[in-house]
């Protein structure tokens, strides 16, 4: 038996990238002999285990045959005799079909150190058209190495991917993955141009403008290390049935669909307010008072700093390098505002603040002294928080009167 280091961790070493977990494959060996040995199987549709001491997933090398639509559609040999070329065969793109052996030995077969010094995503064989995962996960790669180009061949095969129904298979969880881990990259709009340059955008993710425009803008986000949820708001939704339409269907996590609908509604609430400098008077509290009950921020004040966060890079103020280096989520989301160069929005912060911490207790309980009854103590209350507001204002008299509502 024999032991090889394969996929993103070589790649990455030879990128001269961060550690990535290290993936294995053992040539010349059996399933018995390794739980022999130790390894625990885990894998469900081929044979993966988990190395005894080190807990890395270890594979038998295999080889594979398409059997059926989608990435689901394959059937795998495992066995001593499938070499170590044959398993490289079987993967995506070159720079991820390399392996290292024990001595330090570079095993690449296909070139695949060659393309990642030309900058280029290649595929390793036709059958890279098999597998509709593939499609997902080049873009992905477009998207974390942006300066990389897609092969002229390569660009075909994606093509005959799409045309074939191949995307038509994947399942949801597996698109939200791809789609999210691209999302989260350095330059997103990358993948999104490559899945559209396919023909496969239109299929998986219609909804969203995608132009130019929105593209920048979750570029900038990516630049600003904002949060996947800011990310996502930023795609140009055109309404909120369309979020709707798509977070079901790709069934992205709440905190996604929330912040997306959320920013869809209010975006030009707040880009009104982002743009303007005129000074704040206390007769501008109702209508600041009314967008955070409407955005339910006394309740979630961390999603409404992200929802400010989203409303500032989609206007594209100033420097997205953002500190994070700071106590409180609160503090982070100021900073993270003011350092993209929109103080009004990030001044709604310390408002919100001021009215989240009025003691409404101690007002209900005053309000219920002077007889008030049931929707009564609620007026009460909320005249206590719009009083808060209106002394906060009287305090920070530069704050810019927010846009109307959306």
């Amino acid at each position: 038996m024999q032991l090889f280091v394969v996929g993103g961790a070589v790649r990455d070493r030879l990128l001269g990238q961060p550690g990535h977990d290290r993936d294995w494959v053992a040539v010349g060996a059996t399933p018995e002999e390794l739980q022999r040995l130790g390894y625990k199987p885990v894998g469900k549709d081929f044979p993966v285990f988990l190395h005894p001491q080190t807990g890395e997933e270890v594979a038998l090398a295999r080889t594979e045959r398409k059997s059926g639509r989608g990435y689901h559609g394959f059937t795998f040999h495992a066995a001593p005799e499938v070499t170590l070329e044959q398993d490289l065969a079987r993967r995506d793109l070159t720079i991820n079909a390399m392996a290292e052996a024990a001595d330090g030995t570079l095993i690449d077969p296909f070139g695949g150190r060659r393309d990642l010094e030309a900058g280029v995503l290649r595929h390793v064989s036709d059958a890279f058209a098999e597998d509709p995962v593939r499609l997902l996960r080049l873009a992905r790669f477009a998207a974390r190495l942006p300066h990389f180009h897609v092969a002229a061949a390569t660009e075909v095969l994606l093509r005959q991917l799409v045309d074939a129904g191949e995307v038509d298979a994947l399942v949801p969880e597996r698109v939200w993955q791809e789609l999210a881990r691209g999302l989260m990259a350095a330059r997103p709009s990358r993948m999104f141009e490559v899945l559209r340059r396919c023909g496969a955008l239109a299929r998986l993710l219609p909804e969203p403008a995608l132009d130019a425009t929105a593209l920048a803008r979750v570029d900038r986000a990516a630049a600003a290390a904002a949060e996947l949820p800011v990310r996502f708001a930023l795609l140009g939704w055109p309404d909120e049935a369309a979020v709707t339409r798509a977070t079901e269907r790709l069934r992205a996590p709440v905190p996604v669909r929330e912040l997306a609908a959320l920013f869809t509604r209010e975006a030009a609430t707040l880009a009104a307010l982002a743009a303007r400098a005129s000074p704040q008077q206390p007769a501008h509290a109702p209508a600041l008072l009314a967008l955070f009950e409407r955005c339910d921020a006394l309740r979630r004040p961390e999603r409404f700093g992200a929802l400010l966060e989203a409303a500032t890079l989609a206007s594209g103020a100033g420097d997205t390098n953002a500190t994070r280096d700071t106590s409180s989520a609160s503090d982070r989301a100021i900073a993270r505002i003011e350092a993209q160069g929109a103080p009004p929005l990030a001044a709604l912060l310390p408002l919100l603040d001021a009215v989240r911490t009025t003691d409404t207790a101690a007002v209900a309980a005053a309000a219920a002294e002077r007889g008030a009854r049931g929707p009564q103590v609620g007026e009460a209350v909320r005249a206590g928080r719009l009083h808060a507001l209106e002394r906060t204002l009287e305090a920070q008299p530069d704050t810019p009167p927010p846009g109307p509502a959306a």
